[in-house]
């Protein structure tokens, strides 16, 4: 089996079996196919099933040579193994190279987060005398009340929106669904999209129930909202580097601080590991020792800096 016939049944087993979005598997083929030119370049492997170790680890040294990061890497090795891992499982192969490939040891990376006054701002920065003014504000709104990744914003569903219970369905990766409490704020901001703009738009029939839409009635792309942010930021005078994605920490940071239960958070983050949500508990020194100090029965022994 050669390099091309392995990655396209890969990429098949990707979307079928573990239900990846189109990003996730383009990030895993994208590094395999690097592995594959490499190996067949470099040491003339024209089959998965030829590839060792030795060349499997040559491979992540040219990344370093090449002064690739170290979380890149990381994520490098991660495809590697998880190629490979699939190849045994499909009997293509009995013996796995990628089993003994060491990645790097990375620290975890405190995200930039928002405050809810920067938020304000960002809101109160929207030209409102613009069509599409008040569709920006229910945008900002939804990210910052419900945590939702931006390809989660673009794909929301008027159907899953319920306004009497005041939850909406969310359908994030792989397929999975969770329910978020929706804010008074965002049941306003999106009542106030619906009423001033998107009820007068010429909506296509399969974009009939997609939430948010651009002029022509089609959904918004994952760029349109990242241009959207970054044009706000700048109004609102926000000097930190943010992204859609800042305002879903900027929702778990402030849930967390506010003393939440870690799982409920990460129930309503759709993380799969808790783990990845105790990142959110490092984002405040101040937050931790307050807590220590009003919970703890031996915190008032000291508790001077």
């Amino acid at each position: 089996m050669d390099w091309k016939t392995a990655i396209e049944n890969y990429k098949s087993f990707l979307i079928l079996e573990r239900s990846l979005s189109p990003n996730s598997v383009d990030a895993y083929l994208n590094d395999i196919n690097k592995l594959a030119s490499f190996c067949n370049e470099n040491h003339g492997v024209a089959s998965p099933t030829e590839a060792t170790n030795e060349q499997l680890s040559d491979f992540i040294s040219t990344l370093m040579e090449n002064g690739v990061t170290e979380r890149t890497q990381a994520r490098t090795i991660s495809s590697i193994r998880s190629f490979f891992k699939y190849l045994v499982f499909d009997g293509v192969i009995t013996t796995n190279p990628a089993k003994m490939l060491e990645a790097p040891k990375i620290g975890r990376k405190l995200p930039n987060i928002l405050t809810a006054d920067e938020v304000d701002a960002i809101e109160n920065a929207v030209e409102m005398y613009k069509p599409e003014g008040q569709r920006n504000r229910a945008i900002i709104e939804m990210l910052y009340s419900c945590g939702l990744r931006v390809s989660e914003l673009i794909d929301l569903k008027l159907s899953n929106i319920n306004f009497r219970t005041g939850i909406v369905k969310i359908e994030g990766k792989g397929n999975k669904e969770r329910m978020i409490p929706l804010s008074k704020n965002a049941k306003n901001e999106l009542k106030n999209y619906f009423k001033s703009y998107r009820d007068y738009l010429d909506i296509p029939t399969e974009n009939a129930d997609i939430v948010f839409l651009n002029k022509h009635g089609r959904p918004l792309s994952r760029v349109m909202v990242f241009n959207i942010i970054k044009h706000l930021a700048e109004r609102a005078g926000i000097t930190k580097k943010i992204s859609p994605h800042t305002f879903r920490h900027s929702f778990a940071s402030a849930l967390v601080q506010g003393g939440a239960d870690l799982r409920a958070v990460q129930d309503m983050l759709g993380h799969e590991s808790i783990l990845t949500t105790e990142i959110y508990t490092h984002l405040d020194n101040h937050y931790l020792k307050d807590t220590i100090y009003k919970y703890h029965p031996r915190a008032d022994v000291n508790t001077e800096e």
